[in-house]
């Protein structure tokens, strides 16, 4: 702990410290030539949560075509559904009832029965209570003084018709986790009942409008209630690179709201994890009995996982090991791996950083585990 810098007290420098740790994470990942824009991307839709660390408030969305350098942040929500035929693509001040609902019911759906008629007249009297009842969930809806309606399932084309009649902008399948998500951004709940307009929370933003991604049309919503909300638009040239620039870029965001909520942090690069092994081979030297021998030894295996790193990077570990302790020994308390070169640095000047928390549960994490393997008694191979 004694090595851990802490600047949420500066703005800036926090920043600086949260693009380090960013950049270090998505170096070992596909989008490291790319690493200094996403590591921005990150930051930004991190520092726009304001420490809620509700990462549902952040929606990537993935549009192939063009290349990754073209990703960017929207500060606003984008929703990839279409809008009602015939209403309107744009409204400003928009009060947002969110649903669950059936509006499919103006077809009729009688499973498991038969329905005997003894006309054409009857089956078109049953279409017709069907396309009343349906109206007059409508107008229930529209009662609510809303001019954006977003529902989990289909609308079908009666809803959707009359909505257009009235002005309202309808907006079908918003799957479980868009809604969910909308729900959060908008400030709104979602609603499955509309008999009782004065206990519903409606959602709010400044403006809903239809935007185009490369070739495609999605929905923005713009100034939503929570302000927190954006979307991290992903390019890319095919589905794979998408979705593996969605995990690395999920990594980034998990370690960087880590960050925020403990604002300390550590150097990278092995930095860590030898002054910790010269903090144990100090304390060894006074300890006596049994003790000292496993202290020795668990030195010895922090002293394993930058040996691990050069390793990895086709290395000389033994030779890179030992200059490593030798500089640590003379002072040189922030130097590690420079894994670009092949020879031990500072990691102040090359930016190479780590969460704090995240080593500190790496570390407890091995060492539990390590824990439990010598507790088992004999290992039966089946």
């Amino acid at each position: 702990e004694a090595s851990t810098v802490d600047n949420s007290g500066d703005e800036a420098k926090f920043r600086e410290d949260l693009l380090r740790i960013a950049r270090t994470t998505l170096s070992s990942k596909l989008v490291t030539y790319e690493k200094d824009h996403f590591a921005t991307l990150a930051v930004d839709a991190v520092m726009r949560l304001r420490g809620s660390n509700n990462l549902d408030h952040i929606q990537v969305l993935k549009k192939a075509g063009g290349h990754m350098k073209d990703s960017y942040l929207e500060e606003g929500f984008l929703l990839d559904k279409k809008i009602g035929v015939g209403q309107p693509k744009r409204i400003e001040n928009a009060k947002i009832l969110l649903a669950n609902t059936s509006m499919d019911t103006d077809k009729i759906k009688i499973y498991g029965s038969r329905v005997r008629v003894d006309s054409l007249n009857k089956v078109a009297e049953i279409e017709e209570a069907e396309k009343a009842r349906m109206r007059q969930k409508c107008e229930k809806i529209i009662a609510h003084g809303c001019n954006v309606f977003i529902n989990r399932q289909l609308i079908y084309n009666l809803p959707e018709s009359i909505f257009t009649e009235r002005g309202v902008m309808g907006i079908e399948h918003a799957d479980f986790d868009g809604i969910e998500r909308l729900a959060a951004v908008t400030g709104g709940e979602v609603v499955s009942t509309f008999d009782r307009p004065d206990l519903v929370t409606m959602g709010e933003c400044d403006v809903i409008e239809e935007v185009m991604i490369g070739e495609d049309k999605v929905i923005r919503l713009g100034g939503c209630k929570s302000g927190e909300a954006c979307s991290i638009v992903l390019r890319g040239a095919s589905s794979h690179v998408l979705d593996e620039a969605e995990r690395s870029l999920h990594d980034a965001l998990c370690i960087l709201t880590a960050t925020v909520k403990d604002p300390r942090t550590i150097y990278g690069g092995g930095c860590t994890e030898v002054l910790m092994a010269q903090a144990i081979d100090r304390q060894v030297e006074s300890t006596p009995g049994k003790k000292a021998l496993a202290m020795a030894s668990f030195a010895r295996a922090l002293r394993q996982l930058p040996a691990i790193v050069a390793d990895n990077g086709g290395y000389d570990s033994a030779e890179l090991v030992t200059q490593l302790r030798a500089a640590h020994a003379s002072g040189k308390s922030s130097y590690g791996l420079d894994m670009y070169n092949g020879i031990i640095g500072d990691m102040h000047e090359l930016g190479v950083a780590e969460a704090f928390k995240s080593k500190l549960c790496v570390l407890m994490s091995a060492s539990e585990a390590a824990e439990m393997i010598l507790r088992v008694d004999e290992i039966i191979k089946c």
